[in-house]
């Protein structure tokens, strides 16, 4: 029967502990057996690298039967796996190989320059198997691997027994698909102040960046076509930011050659998260790497407020205090806080909210004070799409159950702030099937400026002078 790999989701989080659990019992008898038996993945981590994507799972009719989880915080360009297991039951039918395999492509597409993993070099399916699949043993002792090394002594699991391994990523090159990610935003508060002589509307806002969001494939062309290379439900090509965005920077940078760019949507369309404006500030910044054209952020920031007000600040990928039609910005500090994002599935059009009567347009202007004494928390917004969009009124009032519930831009989207990860999980697992819940943390650092760090780093062509 055919079994397929997809990214897990956060339904799927029960079934592969329960794999896990499954999968320790082959250890049963060994001397490693009663470390492993009490080293039960935690649920709640497991949970925030699936909603951050780096869970893949599986499936057979649907059914969890096997899992990779990935671990970002290696540092030094290498991405660990913190988890891989596939039922007994269906052991030696390459679903563990083909795990591995779609992580490790995945990681080197993510310009990662290594995998590394800790594991029992006295067990066939452990070091052997990742032996045969490019990996050699390595020095405990290497930084990468401290921190597994201290859960080890935490849980009492033997260090003569574990071994660590690694395998090198060779660096895509141009004509290779590489990832890039496309974060989600949240509006902590939103204040009109008046209104321009363009017609726009002056604008308060905190922009705060997330973990999570969308992801896009890019590949250059050697012709200068721009080519989605997945459908959008209700956005024609020649509409898609993305596609604006690349013929921008194409015609501005003089640039020959072309671009294939896939979109892989998570967040929500219409929903206030600036999904659209953030996928349009990825191809930006991926296609002057990978196109080798060489404008500094300010030059692309400058294009980006061509193509909307919230594209800049995903360029700049800080979260920041802006101002104007959001194009002034300021970078924020912001403390550590989790955020339960709600999406009712109700498309509100930020065009009929400008234009409402009862839209208030001139408040007094809020400062960067005020916000942080926590006294601005307001969205200009929310009076309005409360009155005509229910769905996110009835979101509001369910979230509010827990806290002060937001709305995020123009909507629909709504979201509540925690100072743990494990109050936002017990919101998200309280969820009712009305709604769909995100669990997310707000970032100091876009996932996009990571990601354009690893890349530069793996360059396949040497860096091009910077112009401003």
């Amino acid at each position: 029967m055919a079994v397929t790999i997809a990214r897990a989701t956060a339904a799927h989080v029960p079934a592969l502990c329960a794999i896990e659990r499954t999968a320790v019992e082959l250890f049963r008898g060994h001397r490693a057996w009663s470390a492993y038996a009490a080293m039960a993945i935690p649920p709640e981590l497991l949970e925030v690298a699936t909603a951050r994507g780096l869970v893949w799972v599986a499936l057979e009719q649907d059914a969890p039967v096997g899992f990779v989880w990935l671990d970002d915080t290696m540092g030094e360009g290498m991405i660990g796996v913190a988890e891989i297991d596939v039922l007994p039951s269906h052991g030696r039918r390459g679903i563990g190989a083909a795990l591995l395999e779609h992580a490790c492509a995945w990681a080197r597409a993510a310009g990662y320059r290594a995998v590394g993993l800790g594991t029992l070099g006295d067990v066939p399916w452990n070091a052997p198997f990742y032996e045969r699949h490019g990996f050699a043993v390595v020095d405990k002792d290497e930084p990468a691997f401290a921190r597994a090394r201290e859960r080890d002594r935490e849980n009492g699991f033997p260090d003569d027994l574990r071994v660590f391994m690694s395998r090198d990523l060779a660096a895509p090159s141009v004509k290779e698909w590489t990832a890039w990610p496309a974060p989600a935003k949240l509006n902590l508060f939103l204040r009109i102040v008046g209104r321009r002589a363009d017609g726009y509307h002056d604008l308060q806002t905190v922009f705060r960046l997330l973990d999570w969001g969308d992801e896009l494939r890019v590949r250059v062309r050697a012709d200068s076509g721009i080519v989605r290379a997945n459908e959008v439900p209700g956005v024609p090509a020649e509409a898609d930011l993305v596609v604006r965005a690349a013929r921008l920077l194409q015609a501005e940078a003089g640039v020959a050659q072309g671009a294939e760019i896939l979109v892989d949507k998570r967040i929500p369309m219409g929903g206030g998260l600036g999904g659209g404006s953030s996928d349009a500030a990825t191809t930006l910044v991926s296609l002057n790497h990978l196109w080798g054209c060489g404008l500094t952020e300010d030059a692309l920031a400058g294009l980006a407020h061509r193509l909307g007000a919230d594209v800049p600040v995903f360029v700049r990928g800080r979260s920041a205090w802006a101002e104007g039609v959001g194009e002034r910005l300021v970078p924020a500090v912001l403390p550590r806080r989790w955020y339960v994002v709600l999406d009712p599935g109700e498309h509100v059009p930020t065009a009929a909210l400008f234009q409402a009567p009862e839209l208030t347009r001139n408040a007094p202007p809020a400062t960067i004070s005020s916000f942080a004494s926590g006294e601005t928390v307001e969205n200009a917004f929310e009076p309005v799409v409360r009155a005509r969009h229910p769905r996110v009124a009835a979101a509001l009032d369910w979230l509010s159950r827990f806290g002060r519930a937001r709305l995020s831009g123009s909507g629909g989207c709504v979201f509540l702030e925690t100072a743990s990860l494990a109050q936002a999980r017990k919101v998200v697992r309280e969820c009712p099937a009305a709604f769909v819940a995100q669990l997310a943390a707000g970032v100091e650092v876009s996932p996009l400026h990571r990601a354009l760090a690893r890349h530069r780093g793996r360059s396949a062509m040497p860096e091009q002078p910077l112009r401003a």
